[in-house]
């Protein structure tokens, strides 16, 4: 009787592990939990990239410029002389016309940011293109002289701006998404990756421009970014912008780099504060800042050297000349470990507005009032 117990049991075990190793790889009891977790996961991330692009889209815009280029000089094949087949054809001029980057839109009556390397050429004219393919002349340029950005103004409303979020708390590793038109052909192109990194410094330069400028505390990305891409939004996972996607690295792959969007928003409050002016206070010279060593070796005054004075500036009203040296600005000393001091101080000023300065000349220390006026592009 125990030996037929015995044998019973064992054949129940024997059954048990059969019908359980005829479930489907995959479908084991101890898998099922893994298996539902990761494809919850997958469509999660999915949903939420497809609903920031759904609710972005709108907002993003490509930018183009139209200019006039020379041809140089051609050749023409002259089947009529056999001792001379080629004739010159003398240089001539052709409008050109090309997407050359991308924006997004920051009112809906018509302010768009990109970046100032997108219009760095003043000759040239700009146009928009928006996501429905409706076409807007750019009517005008504001760029910022001490950041690689720029506000464009084309007239129409009902636009809708894209929200602007907060550079200041970014992760490393969180998501970045990138919208923008590659290589000036592919418009509304979606990228995804994440913060690689924060706080780099870097040169960005535009490759249809030939422009290049230094950048400080920039975001680094590995979502896909290529020229064209210059200008558009980078957007973290509740759709909102975080950067301003403005460079690559040259000699590798998947790093990108981004303008934060808190220097975006400094941007906009100070045009705001112009009264949404596009024209801004000038005090008209070139100038190189000496730092304090610079000023010890060369007998000088550490503060803005001036290089050039315009003709008919406030600086030229004001008597002020080359080789001067400007060490305050309004009562605010001017530091020479500032590079961009200097140019901050004037464009927190409004045009009409009269300052003081203090003058640094050949040993002797004078005072000058000037009034800002205005500098339109």
């Amino acid at each position: 009787m125990k030996k037929l117990l015995f044998l019973l049991a064992i054949l129940i075990i024997v059954l048990a592990i059969s019908q359980k190793s005829r479930l489907p790889f995959g479908l084991q009891p101890d898998s099922l939990p893994d298996q539902k977790v990761e494809k919850q996961t997958v469509v999660y991330q999915e949903s939420v990239i497809t609903k920031v692009v759904e609710e972005s889209l709108p907002s993003v815009v490509t930018v183009g410029i139209t200019k006039t280029a020379s041809t140089g000089d051609l050749f023409e094949i002259d089947p009529f002389n056999l001792f001379a087949p080629f004739k010159r054809v003398p240089e001539s001029t052709r409008k050109v016309e090309q997407n050359i980057g991308s924006g997004f839109i920051i009112s809906s009556d018509g302010l768009i940011i990109t970046n100032k390397h997108v219009v760095s050429d003043s000759d040239a004219s700009y146009k928009i293109l928006t996501n429905d393919n409706k076409k807007y002349d750019i009517t005008k340029i504001y760029r910022d002289p001490l950041n690689d950005l720029a506000i464009l103004k084309i007239n129409t409303s009902g636009l809708k701006p894209l929200k602007l979020g907060n550079s200041n708390n970014l992760k490393l590793g969180q998501m970045a998404i990138a919208i923008g038109t590659p290589l000036g052909e592919f418009q509304n192109t979606i990228t995804v990756g994440i913060i690689s990194g924060l706080g780099r410094g870097i040169t960005a330069g535009s490759p249809f421009e030939g422009y290049v400028e230094k950048l400080d505390n920039v975001i680094q990305t590995d979502a896909a970014i290529n020229p064209g891409n210059s200008g558009g939004p980078l957007l973290n996972s509740s759709g909102q912008v975080i950067g301003i996607n403005t460079a690559i690295a040259g000699d590798s792959q998947n790093i990108g780099f981004a303008i934060p969007v808190n220097i975006v928003k400094d941007l906009i409050e100070n045009f705001n504060k112009q009264g949404g002016n596009f024209e801004r206070p000038y005090i008209g010279v070139r100038y190189k800042i000496i730092d304090r060593e610079t000023a010890v070796l060369n007998d000088l005054v550490e503060g803005a050297y001036v290089i050039e004075v315009l003709e008919n500036s406030p600086a030229q009203k004001a008597d002020i000349q080359e080789e001067d040296m400007i060490i305050e600005f309004d009562g605010q000393k001017v530091k020479g470990d500032d590079d961009q001091g200097l140019a901050k101080k004037i464009l927190q000023k409004k045009i009409g507005e009269k300052v003081n300065l203090k003058i640094w000349r050949n040993g002797e220390v004078m005072q000058k009032q000037l009034t800002l006026e205005a500098f339109d592009e």
